[in-house]
């Protein structure tokens, strides 16, 4: 097994993974759908845990899949790297020969900016470190965190950090920073920290954290459009999953963990009309909760690896076939 600290990232709730997961890629040549593969830790273990287990890696980051790429190695005839956000679920499994319905065993999602990303100073993820204001998770991508704040107006700059970081006092950092670009163009974390400080009272700056971790959430979301990929991968990888099939969601802000929520409820509700006091047959929830409401970290595991602190983790199983009277999930 590689060092984790070879890589600067250390999986998030692996043996729960595992134990969440199993009982879908038990059977020989059972596929496994990892839509965020980072530095490969979750994949390397699975890999390894499973002999039989087929795995199709994704991500948006091109430096990720290198190293994963390298990591995985010993694997590489049971393993497909695929450089796409994770809502391009549907077409990574047709370039790696698959039906984009009932035809995969298990899908794990780890959402947000992984540590390695984070770690890389010159990223622009990190508030503690001063950088270029890029923030994006796919380096090829053109969007970056300079651009919404030199570009976009103060209506809409109030809108990201309202939306995405729930930052109370986004109208007046965001007028701070149309004020800063009419001298020069942000180009640097630290500029921006300067400005979150000015628009921050100081009682609101001494709770609830570092004053710029909502600001930069918010900017990271808008950049690499995550939440919109989050929406559209789950009825995507949810109808891709056999019947006994398990999907596993790791998220660590309360918007991400909301979207999945609601996904999930939809999931293993009731498909009869409202108001029969039966349920029809063919009509039953197509997907069963393994995990009762969030599970989190152990006391353990954040002490040995504090980013495990926020996580939520959510999974389901598939139960029943799409009913084809209904189209499979919407």
């Amino acid at each position: 097994m590689v060092d984790e600290s070879d890589h600067g990232h250390v999986p998030v709730l692996p043996d729960r993974c595992v134990e969440i997961l199993a009982p879908a890629l038990a059977r020989p040549g059972a596929i496994l759908v990892d839509g965020t593969l980072g530095a490969g830790g979750h994949a390397e273990r699975f890999l390894t845990e499973f002999p039989g287990l087929r795995l199709i890696g994704l991500d948006r980051d091109p430096g990720a899949l290198a190293i994963a790429g390298e990591r995985l190695a010993p694997f590489a005839d049971r393993l497909t790297l695929v450089h796409t956000r994770y809502d391009g679920i549907a077409d990574a499994l047709v370039e790696a020969g698959y039906a984009t319905t009932d035809s995969i065993d298990g899908v794990l999602l780890d959402l947000g900016v992984s540590s390695m990303q984070l770690d890389q100073v010159e990223r622009g993820f990190a508030y503690s470190k001063d950088a270029p204001l890029d923030m994006r998770m796919d380096t090829d991508a053109p969007l970056t965190a300079a651009e919404i704040l030199n570009t976009y107006d103060r209506r809409a700059l109030t809108d990201i950090l309202r939306r995405f970081g729930e930052e109370k006092f986004a109208h007046r950092i965001a007028g701070l920073i149309v004020e800063q670009r009419q001298q020069a163009p942000l180009a640097t974390t630290g500029e921006l920290v300067e400005i979150i400080y000015r628009g921050i009272p100081a009682p609101a700056r001494r709770t609830g954290g570092h004053p710029a971790k909502r600001t930069f959430q918010a900017l990271r979301i808008a950049v690499n459009a995550e939440l919109d990929s989050l929406s559209e991968v789950l009825p995507a990888a949810l109808a891709a999953l056999r019947t006994g099939g398990r999907i596993a969601v790791m998220s660590y802000q309360s918007l991400e963990d909301r979207i999945v929520k609601t996904a999930f409820a939809a999931a293993t509700a009731s498909r009869s009309p409202e108001g029969l006091p039966i349920e029809l047959p063919g009509y039953e929830p197509e997907f069963s909760a393994i995990t009762r409401g969030a599970e989190r970290a152990d006391a353990e595991e954040i002490e040995r690896n504090p980013r495990s602190a926020p996580v939520r983790l959510r999974a389901l199983q598939r139960v029943t076939p799409d009913n084809p009277q209904r189209g499979g999930m919407s």
